[in-house]
């Protein structure tokens, strides 16, 4: 059975037992922020499990891609040297919320694997937590499973619940036992059963955990039952399908040796048989599905991990004989292979390929340089096992080597590197790398509200309220006095409470006394209005009368309608791939993050503002509908970044389909209220995302006149108009160049007679000459000249430049060819700047440092000839 329809299969078989297809979710977590990738079936479904997302089904299937190379779950160093560790694989799981529970999801899994896939039952035995009687009954009189094939495993790692067949979420939280169904190999292969010594074997291989969560731990470790015990499964889908191809690794499997071919090819080798292909095999599945889901190359972070994988395949391409760009070609062929069940691939897979190449380039440029020092490195530990850890924080800061791309490196060669020695000075770099922890609940909360407040401001600016409760500190009171800060819940207000990106609403709340509203936000359904009681009391029941400041919420409004329509022109301008990364609107500006892997050029940013505007001129009504989730999919909707919706959403379209969003924040009822729309700012904020700020209505046309007057001011300086401003600074510019040559020439000049007058100076040593001296120089280029024009003059010689600057010293040391095996410059800068409180370094023949402490400067010169003396 192909690796297609054995997930197809598994689709079918649970559809057919009442379960939702659920399409796999993106590799980003989006409901916990503690996990660095998607890295198991359950996590899209966690609050599912945890009550804070009701479904409209009870029984979900999904085939989930999953990433494992970061973090806690981290299989990267592992992939290329066993038969089934790799960085992206694909879980097939079925999921109860509260309906259906230990038996059936053990006839479920027997069914599939015995009937649907035909696996011998001899072949299969199973575990089960020590103190589950139930499963293990189950297994034994309803199964037909031998006892000796039902095997128990306690708390076997140090504490109670600790095992390998106890699941939890957390410290705390829904938990409970789990049963593992594990095939055997038999007995030509070596490995004991779970349980025993030899476990670690490949004989016996888990393909299939079901999970039933059935407790809540609290904090203080007792358990109580859960009122809807819950099942979660999961199998690999590259596991099962080397035990149904008769092949004992995955890497034999038809998904793998399709990609391994086009590998080989890639590269120019004819050993299919070369783990090194295996590798890059796996990494182009990691590597493609991360640029998919919008993750691209960077130094923290997701962006980090997908670079250290892209330049291990890389590395593995080279070791092979390819010194040119390859992996990229690779998306192709991993399309045909996936993309019928991940149609987003083939969507976006010429920019997967894009992104690749560029990656490639940039790291092909030091690859070569890089592994001479490794090798070179290596070389010269004469008998040592270990590559210092100065080595590898080289490979790393100089050329972009991760620490365990060097230990692969390493390892080959029967090595391990200083870790120890590289974690001091990467501690920081590679805290980032490792920022995922263990999967954890928010237990987090400031007030426990259970009030459901009514928005009444999407057609009015006031309205009558009434107080639910008053919040002093946290602290629920019944009435505050004037000038008390406090938080007055209301049980419905025209107060649009922070969400969305939308700052909240300010304004009053006037009754028996006069609140000043200061900001609006929401917990759960609530509605918080944050501020200070002016004059009056306010008690709980009392009746207000809510006035949101208009003006603001106006302003606010128009900003907010003009990031749809922006975000609609962003992907029609820059592509599909952009999508939300957070966003920012008050009454001053909009501000908007999206994925993309490089700068908006101004032309794209007149193309955004332009499709913008056309919709604002167009003038068309602004719609909201209220509908269920499946229906606003089905029209099309796009949900925003962060949000989480009830099972009735606002539907959002303007211009009459040209954008059509899930939001609950106010907007303007037709687009010609927005007035006009400027892009003030685009920059980059993090690895692939990048911002933009823009205005709109009147302080859009305030920015217009502000640059147009800052033109005629340009135009004055250079007397000239606004029309002739730019050929008039283009001149003054070619003008500045050409006075800025003749001062280089000039410099070029004043250096040579002071070289010559320097070289003069110079003293004999063995071998050549000795030249010690104090110059005047403006910056350390200057001296750099200074010395390349000493040393040819010299020829063959030992040079050293010092240079002070207010409180700064330079110092600089050269050594020509001849003389490099006896003295070695940066053995020698390494010498002398301490003495003026500095450090530095550099080649043998030639080295630099910068130093603080010019009243030590003498007496650094005077250490020279002596150093020099005895090793010449």
């Amino acid at each position: 059975m192909k690796s297609s329809e054995l997930r197809q299969s598994f689709l079918s078989y649970f559809e057919s037992k009442q379960h939702q297809i659920v399409e796999s979710s993106s590799l980003i977590p989006g409901n916990d922020p503690t996990l660095l990738f998607t890295n198991a079936g359950m996590v899209q479904f966690k609050d599912v499990f945890l009550g804070a997302d009701p479904r409209s089904y009870t029984r979900a299937t999904s085939s989930q891609r999953c990433v494992r190379a970061g973090g806690k779950h981290n299989d990267l160093e592992n992939v290329g040297y066993t038969a089934r560790h790799h960085t992206f694989f694909e879980m097939l799981g079925n999921f109860s919320f509260g309906d259906y529970f230990k038996k059936e999801a053990i006839h479920y899994a027997w069914e599939f694997l015995t009937v649907v896939l035909g696996l011998p039952k001899e072949k299969l035995l199973v575990t089960v937590y020590a103190d589950d009687d139930e499963a293990f009954s189950i297994w034994q009189h309803d199964i037909g499973l031998p006892a000796e094939k039902i095997i128990r495993i306690g708390d076997n790692k140090g504490a109670r619940y600790a095992s390998d067949n106890f699941w939890q979420m957390g410290d705390t939280g829904p938990c409970g036992p789990c049963t593992e169904v594990f095939y055997d190999h038999g007995e030509h292969i070596w490995g004991g059963p779970p349980g025993s010594p030899e476990e670690d074997g490949d004989r016996f291989i888990e393909i299939w955990n079901v999970v039933f969560m059935q407790f809540n731990r609290s904090a203080d470790g007792s358990m109580t039952n859960l009122p809807k015990p819950s099942v979660d499964t999961g199998m690999g889908l590259e596991r099962i399908a080397a035990i149904l191809q008769g092949v004992h690794s995955n890497y034999e499997i038809d998904l793998f040796q399709n990609l391994i071919v086009a590998s080989a090819k890639a590269v120019g080798t004819e050993d299919l048989s070369s783990k090194s292909l295996q590798v890059i095999a796996d990494h182009i599945r990691s590597c493609s599905f991360m640029i998919v889901d919008g993750v691209v190359p960077a130094n923290e972070g997701r962006g980090y991990v997908l670079r250290r994988i892209i330049r291990r395949a890389i590395r593995h391409g080279n070791k092979l004989g390819q010194k040119g760009v390859f992996f990229h070609k690779l998306v192709e062929a991993l399309d045909i292979e996936m993309g019928a069940a991940y149609p987003e691939l083939t969507k976006l897979k010429e920019r997967v390929a894009s992104i690749l190449l560029k990656e490639e380039e940039q790291f092909a440029k030091t690859l070569d340089q890089g592994m001479k020092i490794l090798e070179e490195a290596i070389a010269n530990l004469a008998g040592a096992k270990v590559i210092p850890g100065e080595t590898v924080f080289k490979l790393y800061d100089t050329y972009g080597f991760p620490a365990d791309l060097t230990q692969d490196v390493a390892r080959e060669s029967g090595l391990d590197i200083d870790e120890a020695g590289f974690k001091k000075a990467m501690e920081e770099q590679r805290a980032r790398a490792r920022s995922a922890s263990n999967f954890t609940m928010d237990m987090s909360g400031s007030i426990n509200l259970d009030t459901v407040t009514e928005f009444t401001g999407y057609d009015s600016f006031s309205g009558q309220c009434e107080v639910e409760m008053l919040l002093v500190d946290g602290v629920a009171v019944e009435a505050i006095e004037a000038g008390q800060a406090a938080v007055v819940v209301l049980k419905s207000t025209p107060f649009y409470g922070e969400s969305g990106g939308q700052v909240g609403d300010q304004g009053w709340l006037r009754g028996n006394g006069a609140f000043k509203v200061l900001n609006t936000t929401k917990q759960a359904k609530a509605h918080l209005h944050q501020g200070e009681l002016l004059e009056g009391r306010l008690s709980v029941g009392d009746k207000v009368t809510g006035e949101v400041d208009r003006s603001l919420r106006m302003a606010t409004t128009l900003n907010h309608s003009a990031t749809h329509l922006m975000h609609e022109a962003l992907r029609r301008v820059l592509g599909d791939h952009v999508t939300q990364k957070g966003s920012l609107v008050d009454a001053e500006r909009l501000r908007f993050d999206f994925s993309h892997f490089e700068g908006v050029t101004a032309t794209e940013i007149e193309q955004i503002e332009d499709m913008v505007n056309e919709q604002i001129r167009l003038n068309r009504a602004v719609e909201t509908d209220i509908m269920d989730v499946e229906s606003a999919k089905a029209k099309g909707a796009m949900a925003l970044f962060g949000e989480k919706y009830d099972s009735e959403v606002r539907v959002l379209t303007m211009g009459a389909d040209y954008s059509i969003e899930l939001c609950g924040g106010t907007h303007v009822k037709r687009t010609g209220d927005i007035g006009f729309f400027k892009i003030i700012v685009e920059s980059g904020i993090a690895a692939g995302v990048r911002r933009i700020e823009a205005l709109t209505g009147k302080a859009a046309i305030d920015a217009t006149r502000q640059t147009e007057s800052r033109l005629v001011s340009v135009a004055n300086l250079v007397k000239g108009n606004k029309e002739t401003a730019l050929d008039k600074v283009v001149a003054l510019n070619d003008h500045a160049r050409a006075l800025q040559k003749e001062l280089d020439v000039l410099k070029g000049k004043m250096a040579a007679l002071a070289g010559a007058d320097l070289a003069s100076q110079a003293v004999d040593i063995t071998g050549g000459k000795l030249l010690v001296a104090q110059v005047e120089v403006n910056d350390p280029k200057e001296l750099r000249d200074l010395l390349d024009e000493l040393k040819s003059k010299l020829e063959s010689a030992v040079v050293v430049l010092a240079a002070v600057n207010g409180d700064k010293v330079s110092l600089i040391a050269g050594v020509t060819k001849e003389l490099t095996k006896q003295v070695k410059a940066g053995d020698l800068i390494k010498v002398i700047a301490p003495l003026v409180d500095g450090k530095g370094g550099g080649r043998p023949d030639m080295a630099q440092a910068g130093g603080t402490n010019p009243d030590g400067l003498p007496a650094a010169l005077a250490l020279v000839p002596g150093w020099v003396a005895e090793r010449v």
